[in-house]
């Protein structure tokens, strides 16, 4: 009877025991077929790219994947590119291959040389080894000013100039030296300071939505640290010289690189320019004045001005990164020769560090000593632009689609060379095109481009 017994309770504790709910999860995850497995991933094997985590059913979304991004044309993979899923990005490897712990709905990729994409993480989790194939894009754009791109001639003039010659970006101003934004913005400073007091252009949505229904690329600059406003509103943010707040040679003043508030303000600034639709942020004059005896908040060494140009770069790259917006930054022409911070806080490696684009000012009249072997430069634009490209490849090691060049469409002032027309636009795209950098812009302050034929059917120099 004990035994009957005993076997009796040893049936029961076993059904008591199998059918206790916390129990039960230690079966295989086929056991639940709507429960997601746990967060942590059994690392794969190298080479090996495993599917994604299964989806949460109720909000499509995914706490980690893991892919491969290639060449849409060749198929090669593209190392260095930039994965986000909400705000995680990571990079990948030299095989192409990532692995990202984000949570989020759309994974977002961006790498220099290719058109960016979004892709629905819920059709990647349907494959087991998935790929995201980048298109190839060359960057070929014109510069309009805040009164360029509100005047309807200067606008429409470009335009055509980009239709005649294939072109498909326009960098305009968001943000210019005289502190002006000429658009409605949600930023309470701007407000205050007055940099909304002229509004050029009273509907930017529908305005950015025309010029991308055109198929244009759009680069949104914002000037940085010399904002002649916010440095008058603000007197403690700015450049002091001789205990006086400095101007330059333009009566126009300058931001302290130190002050975190400045920061804040230009990250806001690009922050709305992406919510709008443009494809990258372009930060110019984002460097010291190159004026020897100014002060800043910070004791004026190499060091500390690399940190702070460096720091403001590093910041609003990581603050963009959600938006999958390319982050690029101007540098002087010099800076890829010179061996030190030009004494305005730009090195090669330093940028190149913090930016996705660096984007040098190539313009012949503007390298005064020349370059070695070249002394004057406005008659040797191609060497100019190539050689400078070279030796910031050189220096820094990255891939020539990291740089894209600013040159020159506008007549020279420094050395009687007379007007840089199509014939010399001509041949600065080439040297462009044949270092391999991922596009060119032609700067002209006037906005006035020729309205002749500078490249072929394809956008490439015409012979």
């Amino acid at each position: 009877m004990k035994k009957q017994l005993g076997v009796l309770l040893f049936i029961l504790m076993g059904t008591l025991i199998l059918s206790s709910p916390a129990l039960a999860t230690l079966g295989s995850a086929t056991d639940n077929p709507t429960k997601p497995p746990p967060e942590a991933a059994v690392p794969a094997p190298e080479g090996k790219v495993p599917a994604g985590q299964p989806l949460n059913p109720e909000t499509h979304t995914a706490r980690f994947h893991d892919g491969k991004i290639i060449d849409a044309k060749t198929q090669a993979p593209i190392a260095g590119a930039l994965v986000t899923l909400g705000d995680t990005v990571v990079r990948t490897d030299k095989s192409g291959l990532f692995h990202t712990d984000g949570l989020g709905q759309n994974l977002k990729v961006r790498a220099p040389g290719y058109a960016r994409k979004e892709v629905p993480v819920a059709a990647l989790a349907k494959k087991s080894d998935p790929e995201i194939a980048l298109t190839p894009f060359r960057v070929k754009a014109l510069y309009l000013t805040v009164y360029g791109a509100a005047s309807k001639k200067l606008r429409q003039a470009a335009l055509e100039t980009i239709t005649t010659n294939h072109l498909n970006a326009l960098v305009i101003d968001v943000n210019n030296v005289r502190g002006l934004i000429p658009f409605k913005v949600d930023i309470p400073l701007a407000q205050e300071i007055g940099a909304q007091k002229t509004i050029l252009n009273k509907d930017m949505p529908a305005f950015v939505a025309g010029l991308k229904a055109r198929g244009l690329y759009l680069i949104a600059r914002i000037v940085v640290f010399k904002d002649d406003l916010l440095a008058r509103a603000r007197p403690q943010w700015a450049v002091r010289r001789h205990g006086a707040v400095f101007r330059d040679r333009d009566g126009l003043r300058w931001l302290d690189p130190f002050q975190h508030e400045v920061w804040n303000y230009n990250i806001a600034i690009a922050k709305a320019a992406a919510a709008l639709g443009f494809d990258e942020i372009q930060f110019d004059y984002v460097r010291c004045p190159d004026k020897k005896g100014i002060e800043f908040s910070q004791p004026s060494t190499q060091k500390n001005r690399i940190a702070a140009i460096t720091g403001f770069l590093k910041a609003a790259h990581q603050a963009l990164a959600p938006t999958n917006v390319f982050v690029s930054a101007d540098i002087f022409g010099y800076v890829p020769w010179n061996l030190d911070d030009t004494g305005i806080g730009q090195t090669i490696d330093a940028v190149a560090s913090a930016v996705d684009i660096i984007s040098p000012m190539l313009y012949p009249s503007g390298f005064q000593f020349g370059i070695p072997h070249y002394k004057n430069p406005v008659q040797h634009p191609y060497e100019i632009v190539y050689q400078s490209l070279k030796k910031a490849q050189q220096r820094t090691g990255a891939s020539p689609l990291r740089f894209r060049p600013w040159i020159q469409a506008f007549r020279d002032y420094a050395f009687h060379g007379g007007n840089f027309g199509l014939d010399r636009m001509r041949i600065q795209i080439k040297a462009a095109d044949d270092f391999g950098a991922s596009g060119w812009m032609f700067w002209n302050p006037r906005n006035i481009y020729p309205t002749g034929n500078f490249t072929s059917d394809d956008g490439s120099p015409q012979k």
